[in-house]
């Protein structure tokens, strides 16, 4: 038996991540969807990036995690706004979840929102939230296999932070082979080697940043 879908089962995220795609520009908000496996190290980077952004800027943060607020209460403790999703087994953030917090931030005084998105490889990156861009951490750790095994996170994201560099002399990952698996599956993203920890390589990462702000929200 052939069963025929005639609505989209997307139909009211997308309405929604279009919604929250119109406050953001009218607020000209920068909005960045961050993606990975849980113990990547999103919030590591994120609280470095805080760091470096907000005596210039005004950051905001949304956190994804099925329980707790432990990663918003880090972002709190740099000063800056953070609401925390607890989705309650749910494995990604939707764009009807990003609206509804929508009223607890100052859009027209926000420059950078970021959303750390629920750690999965794979639900996160099938929902549009309205964000700008989808960036993709991947972390040493993890091993050289993530990327082709996990090609619908990849082939989604324009940027990956390839994070944890710093363990590079421990374990057995290849970053040209990193490299190579990503232009095999999306030649238009680009891998940044960084460590959150040490901060090698956040240079990198926060220009793109500037960057991406800079194209989106012109002053």
């Amino acid at each position: 038996m052939k069963i025929t879908l005639c609505t989209d089962v997307l139909t009211n995220n997308n309405k929604a991540a279009e919604f929250n795609r119109d406050t953001f520009l009218s607020s000209n908000t920068l909005v960045i969807n961050l993606m990975s496996s849980p113990g990547a190290g999103k919030t590591t980077l994120l609280e470095e990036t805080v760091r470096h952004f907000s005596e210039r800027y005004q950051i905001a943060v949304i956190e994804g995690d099925l329980a707790t607020e432990r990663d918003a209460d880090r972002i709190r403790a740099l000063g800056a706004k953070a609401v925390q999703i607890n989705t309650h087994g749910g494995c990604h953030l939707d764009a009807r979840m990003i609206a509804a917090t929508l009223p607890e931030f100052d859009l027209g005084e926000t420059d950078m929102l970021f959303i750390e998105n629920v750690g999965n490889l794979v639900c996160p990156s099938g929902y549009d939230l309205g964000q700008n861009h989808k960036v993709a951490v991947l972390s040493v750790p993890e091993g050289n296999d993530k990327i082709p095994k996990y090609p619908t996170m990849f082939i989604r994201t324009e940027l990956v932070l390839l994070n944890k560099i710093d363990l590079l002399p421990y374990l057995d990952f290849d970053v040209d082979e990193a490299i190579a698996d990503l232009q095999g599956i999306n030649p238009q993203s680009t891998l940044l080697p960084v460590s959150a920890k040490t901060k090698e390589g956040l240079d990198d990462w926060f220009n793109w940043v500037e960057e991406a702000y800079k194209t989106c929200c012109p002053q």
